[in-house]
């Protein structure tokens, strides 16, 4: 997300001409957004870092678990014991 930030500032510095921003090439001002667009959709996914994955492991967890309580409560055994 820092990324992101640098990447905003960066474009209003140069868009306001201020001090050795406005002479900064726009390569330079916008590297910090594509470097941040190849780490949300490349990196973040590729090390297992994204919170959507992780969120949706929990919920099948959790889901899973729901699942053989149920089946346990029943007198039935588990979907995952009976393979």
């Amino acid at each position: 997300m820092y990324l992101v930030w640098i990447g905003v500032v960066l474009i209003g510095l140069k868009a306001a001409g201020l001090g050795p921003f406005a002479e900064l090439s726009w390569w330079w001002v916008l590297a910090p957004l594509g470097a941040a667009l190849i780490w949300f959709e490349g990196l973040e996914r590729a090390f297992g870092l994204d919170r959507r994955t992780r969120e949706h492991e929990r919920v099948e967890r959790a889901r899973r678990e729901r699942k053989d309580r149920i089946l346990r409560d029943l007198g039935r055994p588990s979907g995952r014991s009976a393979r």
